[in-house]
């Protein structure tokens, strides 16, 4: 089964004066702030047990555990930007309602193939209650909602940039894949002789350890400056235009188990392991999809409207809609989105072209049908099938592909950018014991 997504969240406890007379003195440590990010407090127990779920996560996937004290400081950063990241979905009104998690839950358990209570029994299995884990899961789709309005909307791939993309890849697409892992020491943008020196020095003793034979997964647990370091550097499957072109030039030259030599970019020193490849199910494998001809209309919340009022709206609009009232009058009149301009219509749209609560919705309606109101990360959409076909994409295809792997790209760099500097913008007081940051 894959990895369930979760962030862990502890409360405080809590022990009443009376019941602390009524029973014989016992040593019971008393919980602590170990850091403020801004106004909010991180306590000495929600970092324990988010300690706890990297040490095993790590053990599961056979990382050797970096020292703990080093773990603990790893784990804190990760807490202080999570908690930074969930103050700014807040100020931007960002809402995520049961509906939503019921949903989230749902594309999880689907996603394994297994049933909604064959998902429940496993998270209980790893000791986490299942309202914890609906708790973590509405923290973990704010955020994603946070990123797809203040990075992925920012984002824009040319024309250009798709041709210069094909014309230079032109085994691009074809499906193999990579699973790989890297270490990365960051420097500060333009950094001067100094902090070269120290960036020297971290790189020798990392390659030290790694010519030892220490295992790559714990040098990146305790060495790297990325936020998959409490995986043991490791970022998944991808095939080779999804990563980096520096990644993919390296990788092409490794085999299984193989790392490549220190590739020195602006942002610092990077080190890639390829840890295995396959035969995936690559997109230029697939030129005849199932096109979708769908229009829709957008209603966003704000601090006027909630969630049950767009919900209203829109059951009124879609009740027009039936007894006859023009779709493309009401979705220029009333939707959010720029389809609606031409009365919502988004064109022929492609497998994967949507956001993941939006193609779900509209693959399930017959042609005609209207949806009722469904809850995405951009708003609350009905949405209508016009009709459907198979098409042989060919050379469109292609670009569509090479665009949302651009997009993609783009994506990771500028949501690392964002990130830091959301980080380097918050107030953060460290508050650890001093022998736990040394």
């Amino acid at each position: 089964m894959n990895r369930f997504p979760i962030r862990i969240f502890a409360g405080i406890l809590v022990v009443s004066g009376c019941a602390a007379l009524a029973l014989p003195a016992l040593a019971v440590e008393v919980d602590r702030i170990v850091a403020i990010v801004n106004s909010e407090a991180i306590t000495s127990s929600q970092l324990r047990e988010r300690v706890a779920r990297a040490s095993n996560n790590l053990k599961k996937q056979s990382v050797e555990l970096p020292p703990a004290k080093i773990l603990e400081r790893q784990v804190l950063e990760h807490m202080i930007v999570e908690r930074a990241q969930l103050q700014r979905a807040r100020e931007a009104s960002i809402r995520v309602d049961e509906a939503m998690i019921d949903n989230a839950i749902g594309n999880i358990a689907a996603n394994n193939r297994v049933s909604i209570d064959k998902l429940r029994a496993s998270i209980e299995q790893d000791g986490i209650s299942w309202g914890k884990y609906r708790d973590d899961l509405r923290a973990e789709l704010m955020i994603d909602r946070l990123h797809a309005s203040e990075v992925n909307a920012q984002l824009n791939v040319s024309e250009a940039e798709i041709g210069n993309f094909l014309k230079n890849h032109p085994d691009a697409l074809s499906g193999l894949e990579y699973r790989v892992a890297h270490i990365v020491l960051r420097v500060p943008e333009n950094p001067n002789a100094a902090q070269m020196e120290v960036l020297r020095a971290r790189a020798d003793k990392v390659l030290s350890r790694l010519h030892q034979g220490e295992d790559f997964g714990k040098v990146a647990a305790d060495s790297s400056d990325t936020p998959d370091n409490i995986r043991g550097g490791e970022i998944g499957w991808r095939d080779r235009e999804r990563m980096p072109n520096f990644y993919a030039d390296a990788v092409a030259k490794l085999e299984p188990g193989e790392m490549s030599t220190p590739m020195l970019t602006a942002t610092g020193l990077h080190i890639v392991k390829l840890l295995e490849k396959r035969e995936g199910n690559g997109p230029g494998a697939q030129p005849v999809v199932d096109q979708t001809h769908a229009r829709h209309i957008l209603l966003k919340t704000s601090e006027v409207l909630s969630d049950a009022d767009i919900m209203a709206r829109l059951e009124a609009l879609r009740e027009r809609i039936v007894n006859g009232t023009d779709f493309a009058e009401l979705a220029k009149a009333h939707s959010a989105d720029l389809s609606a301009a031409r009365g919502g219509d988004l064109g022929w749209v492609n497998p994967g072209d949507m956001v993941p609560e939006f193609e779900k919705a509209m693959n399930a309606l017959l042609p005609n049908e209207i949806s009722a109101p469904v809850r995405s990360s951009y708003g609350w959409h009905i949405i209508q099938v016009l009709e459907r076909r198979k098409q042989d994409m060919g050379e469109e295809y292609r670009r569509n592909a090479a665009r949302m792997i651009l997009l993609q790209r783009k994506g990771d760099e500028a949501l690392e950018d964002w990130q830091r500097q959301l980080r380097d913008s918050a107030y953060v007081e460290y508050r650890l014991e001093p022998e736990a940051a040394d």
